[in-house]
């Protein structure tokens, strides 16, 4: 079973391999007992189809850089993530990005100088293997399950929802209103020495308030304001994530608090 080409693999992924009857004809996948490999994300990709719904959990912000991506914040400080149980999983009632539940599949190209993509897992997670109990991945007959033909469904979508989430980028570097982020939090036992947090980018308010009336019509008729507003209110929620993260002992001190997006 050959590893699919991988010069530089995803986030989570520590291996990929080829998904096929041939070697996983009798293969089921079984499902997580945590959250480990999630555990000690801080931040995590997000698609612009989710930002309505990850708005309301999670401060959403864009990755520094020439190629800005958006990112929802697990933590403000790199290796922490505050909605991790005790008991190791997600906690309750919070959206899951689709980037963590498509995990251990993904589409990647078997072949550098080919557009054709196939589905791939990562056989690291453990969840994809010779097992009594799981979702069969193909049929007696060697045919895909509808379990992975719903795989392979979701990871089209995703990839589909990525290439709308780089269109929106390219418009906002048009714009010219992406900004650096900076933000300061002051706790009652350093009030002389605020939390700052810096590493990302963010929407320029007063850029967006200042475009012309034009380009502010074409935003809301192409979607894009929802989209800049979700992403703005979203930003009151760093402080409640600074929160979360100080009532589990996990914020270091002020002089080492920079970097919520590194």
């Amino acid at each position: 079973m050959a590893s699919a080409p991988q010069p530089q693999l995803p986030l989570f992924y520590k291996d990929l391999l080829p998904l096929n009857s041939r070697d996983h004809g009798d293969w089921k996948v079984g499902s997580f007992d945590s959250a480990s490999f999630v555990a000690e994300t801080h931040a995590i990709p997000l698609t612009v189809d989710e930002f309505v719904d990850a708005q309301r959990n999670y401060p959403i912000v864009f990755t520094a850089g020439e190629n800005p991506l958006p990112i929802a914040l697990f933590g403000l400080n790199e290796g922490v993530n505050t909605f991790i149980g005790d008991d190791g999983k997600m906690v309750a009632d919070v959206y899951v990005p689709a980037y963590v539940r498509r995990y251990p599949f993904i589409l990647a190209k078997l072949q550098q100088d080919s557009e054709d993509m196939s589905l791939c897992f990562d056989p690291s997670a453990g969840v994809v293997k010779k097992q009594k109990d799981g979702q069969e991945l193909f049929g007696e007959d060697g045919q895909p399950s509808e379990y992975t033909n719903n795989v392979l469904d979701f990871c089209k979508k995703f990839e589909e929802s990525g290439q709308r989430t780089r269109a929106f980028l390219e418009e906002l570097k048009k714009l010219d209103i992406l900004m650096d982020g900076e933000i300061a939090i002051t706790r009652n036992d350093y009030p002389d020495k605020p939390f700052v947090y810096r590493g990302f980018q963010m929407v320029d308010e007063k850029k967006l308030r200042e475009l012309p009336s034009e380009t502010v019509e074409s935003l809301n008729k192409n979607g894009m304001n929802m989209l800049i507003h979700a992403h703005l209110f979203s930003m009151n929620l760093m402080r409640r994530v600074f929160e979360r993260q100080s009532a589990q002992g996990k914020v270091p001190l002020p002089d080492q608090a920079n970097g919520a997006a590194n």
